[in-house]
């Protein structure tokens, strides 16, 4: 006997990914097969975009915090022990 792939060649309707909601339709499983790929490219895309924006967010806090830092006047003590 050959590969489950063969044999499902064969007879699709043997093969479970046919059937939907009890009914064999290998059209309508193609479909859903399709938009369950679609789902999930755009679950994943959606992610990394995600994990991008929380990337830039905690530059742009690092970065304002390292330019107050940089801005921020020294206090009065180091002024008096300046001159």
């Amino acid at each position: 006997m050959g590969e489950w792939s063969e044999y499902f060649e064969d007879f699709p309707e043997e093969n479970p990914a046919n059937w939907i909601n009890g009914r064999f339709d290998p059209a309508a499983a193609a479909r859903q097969r399709e938009v369950e790929e679609s789902k999930r490219k755009v679950a994943e895309e959606s992610n990394l975009l995600h994990q991008k924006m929380v990337q830039m967010a905690t530059d742009a806090k690092r970065n304002a915090a390292q330019r107050d830092a940089e801005t921020r006047p020294a206090p009065d003590g180091d002024k008096k022990a300046a001159l």
